[in-house]
């Protein structure tokens, strides 16, 4: 059974797109924390653990968040092309798709992992880009995606 096209559904208005943030942020820190126990495990294991207590700073930090940023935005890629959502979207009942209906690319998923923090991050400004006409963000019309809200399921 194949589902309606992308224009059947209705955008993801901002209280619904900041709230599956929300959840999906729990995620987030459970993979940040993981990873940064596995890097602090190998700067004890290769600098000893008094020099593992010196921050990060210089090229090491720029590597380190990087790496964190990597994970993070594999989570997302992950959950994006497997389903077009993730456990907070599908929470709030969203999902990802090209706006053809297709769905993302690898490229499209990366490039998201760029745009959207800094959508978030020039003061909202991106995700405020949704309350216009178009109802996109604007890292969905740059991506060329489309958040949408899926129906409720009919109870069995």
């Amino acid at each position: 059974m194949s589902e309606p096209g992308n224009n059947c559904f209705p955008h993801a208005g901002l209280i619904r797109r900041l709230a599956a943030l929300v959840y999906d942020s729990f995620l987030l820190f459970a993979i940040t924390l993981a990873y940064s126990g596995l890097i602090l495990g190998l700067r004890v294991w290769a600098t000893g653990a008094e020099a593992a207590q010196i921050p990060f700073s210089g090229l090491p930090g720029f590597l380190y968040l990087a790496g964190l940023w990597f994970f993070l935005t594999l989570f997302y890629s992950r959950c994006w092309r497997s389903s077009g959502q993730t456990l907070g979207m599908k929470t709030w009942r969203l999902r990802l798709r090209q706006t053809n209906g297709a769905p993302l690319t690898w490229r499209q998923c990366w490039l998201r992992g760029l745009l959207a923090p800094l959508s978030l991050a020039i003061l909202g400004i991106g995700y405020l880009w949704c309350l216009g006409s178009s109802g996109d963000c604007l890292h969905d019309r740059w991506t060329h995606t489309r958040m949408m809200v899926l129906p409720k399921e009919a109870k069995k």
